[in-house]
């Protein structure tokens, strides 16, 4: 199921990024609109330098303090989905990867993941039975299982 929305994506954001480039081309022209787009691959891909570095920091900083870097690896990787879908040309994917990348935006975005993830997690785990409605038990390497 997961792997049918992920090819949907795929194949609709290019439709969905060329009309937006061709409705931004008509109201303001295609040169400012090339302007636009070569600008802000610009100002993304110096952000995602600044902020790359400042969140490695983060993270040398929380493991020498021995401490567990868990919002510094989040942020990480919202810094390298943002910076990626930075460098893919287009609006709609410039508009997400900064807001991934930005500092006021990302704590946002990382608390959303986190709730995403969490409910992820325990509808995974809840959501693990057997055909009686109990918990599975863990399946030992080597034994058959007949589900």
């Amino acid at each position: 199921m997961r792997a049918r929305w992920l090819l949907v994506a795929f194949l609709l954001m290019p439709v969905i990024e060329i009309a937006v480039i061709i409705q931004v081309g008509q109201q303001i022209g295609a040169t400012w609109t090339v302007a636009l787009l070569l600008g802000m691959s610009l100002l993304g891909a110096w952000i995602i330098k600044r902020e790359g570095r400042r969140a490695w920091l983060d993270l040398q900083r929380s493991v020498d303090n021995g401490q567990p870097p868990a919002r510094e690896m989040v942020d990480s990787a919202l810094i390298l989905l943002g910076g990626t879908l930075l460098l893919v040309p287009g609006f709609v994917t410039d508009v997400v990867g900064f807001l991934l990348v930005l500092p006021f935006t990302r704590p946002f975005v990382r608390r959303a993941a986190q709730v995403w993830l969490a409910r992820r997690a325990t509808t995974y785990v809840i959501g693990r039975t057997d055909r009686l409605g109990g918990p599975r038990r863990p399946v030992v390497p080597g034994e058959i299982v007949d589900d």
